[in-house]
């Protein structure tokens, strides 16, 4: 009998150490019913999720979390001179957050936020505004004025959508010595020196990364190992990946993220690397409405399509994998729901799971662990 229970015990170990709650973040826009960032607690185990708490914010589209889990930094994403970025801090215990302060994002239409490894910076991009700001973190959380706010200039061969630059992200590498920003307006990556210490940014040693004309470049995501980059190209709906290596991206390929056949509007819009490095996804907004999976040669870098998944919704702006890889979901803007998919772990694809989150307009999907 005892041996029986020694053995149940290390049976059972595995399934304890996967079956971990978090909570969900979820920034929403505020033009309708929702109010500002909303949180749930998710399970990992079984994919269920419960609503935990709200706060009251301006078109919080885009959020970040500190990497000590005790801050969290949104965008307001307005125009009019009162785009801005917030700062809360993060009650595990509760699931609350508490407004601190904001500051101004030195740009119309904030839509995207990053904080650096270090907690000591973050960076936002200005989409109207073509440009991006660097604010100071106090150690108490708090943001002070941009320090540095560099507008970008030029533009794109579509003249509706890139009469003037739109920065749509920017992203610190994982070594925490460059920031990478993706320019909508003029099909570039600008890559800058970053100094944690003192947040200085100057221009890399290869500045700029020009994408083919017209692609509108809009999110990245790194691989795990930080060997490869990989973006998304909103207005072309095409996925380009690099090899990265200290600032320099190096082609390795281009492949479309859209459906073979698919005539419609484009509007790819997120992308993201599985926590396991083997799958790469890409969301597609216009009418195809879907998630396009691929798998990732680890050696190379490059990308095999396994197929599309429909995001029984409209509209996924933003998407995300749960920190365990065993759940993707979609934020789907336009039919106002978080649909809950199964990964396959070994495969990469995704089951509908039935469940899903009603919300209105949500628009960033963020994690915290619960303990």
């Amino acid at each position: 009998m005892k041996r029986m229970l020694v053995n149940l015990l290390f049976m059972t170990l595995p399934v304890l150490a996967i079956s971990q709650d978090f909570y969900l973040l979820v920034g929403t826009y505020t033009s309708g019913t929702s109010e500002g960032i909303y949180v749930y607690k998710f399970n990992s185990a079984t994919g269920e999720g419960s609503f935990v708490s709200k706060v009251a914010a301006s078109n919080p589209s885009f959020l970040a979390v500190s990497k000590n889990k005790k801050y969290v930094y949104s965008v307001y994403e307005d125009g009019d001179d009162k785009g801005s970025v917030a700062a809360f801090s993060f009650d595990k215990k509760n699931g609350t957050l508490q407004f601190l302060n904001k500051q101004s994002s030195g740009g119309d239409h904030p839509c995207y936020v990053a904080i650096d490894e270090s907690g000591k910076w973050v960076a936002v991009a200005n989409y109207s505004g073509g440009s991006f700001s660097l604010l100071p973190v106090s150690p108490d959380g708090f943001l002070r004025a941009a320090e540095r706010t560099i507008n970008h200039s030029g533009s794109g061969p579509d003249k509706q959508r890139q009469a003037a630059p739109h920065v749509h992200s920017t992203v610190f590498d994982p070594h925490d010595k460059y920031l990478l920003v993706q320019d909508l307006g003029i099909d570039k990556i600008m890559v800058y020196a970053f100094d944690n210490k003192t947040g200085e940014l100057k221009a890399a040693k290869i500045p700029s990364n020009s994408t083919v004309p017209g692609s509108g470049p809009r999110h990245i995501d790194f691989s795990p190992n930080g060997n490869y980059v990989y973006l998304m190209e909103e207005m072309s709906g095409n996925v380009t990946a690099y090899a990265y290596n200290k600032g320099k991206l190096q082609f390795i390929e281009t492949v479309s993220a859209i459906k073979e056949g698919y005539k419609g509007p484009i509007g790819s819009a997120d992308i993201h690397v599985s926590p396991d490095g083997k799958f790469l996804y890409a969301s597609n907004r216009g009418e195809s409405n879907d998630i396009a999976i691929f798998a990732i040669d680890k050696s190379t870098g490059k990308l095999t399509l396994k197929g599309h998944q429909s995001v029984l919704g409209k509209g996924p702006r933003n998407f995300s994998i749960d920190p365990t890889g065993n759940f993707l979901l979609s934020a789907n803007q336009t039919s106002n729901d978080i649909v809950i998919f199964k990964r396959d772990k070994e495969t990469g694809l995704l089951t509908a799971t039935g469940k899903k989150l009603e919300l209105d307009k949500p628009v960033c999907l963020k994690w915290i662990p619960v303990k």
